[in-house]
């Protein structure tokens, strides 16, 4: 399906630990303000790659290489 490694939104930030559940992440995913290489996004199984970035609360997240 992909080429490339890949995380979804959720799971990075469950990982990360801005959420704490799949759920809580999907909460602050739908309302608007997680933004994935500045813009909004809202789906929660959008695929990240590597060197994406994520912000969430003024806070920015790089994706690291996922092996």
């Amino acid at each position: 399906m992909y080429d490339e490694k890949t995380i979804q939104l959720d799971q990075f930030m469950k990982v990360i630990g801005i959420a704490q559940s799949g759920g809580h992440a999907k909460q602050l995913i739908q309302s608007g303000q997680v933004f994935v290489n500045d813009e909004a996004e809202t789906r929660r199984g959008r695929q990240l790659m590597a060197n994406d970035k994520i912000v969430y609360e003024g806070e920015t997240y790089v994706v690291p290489a996922i092996e």
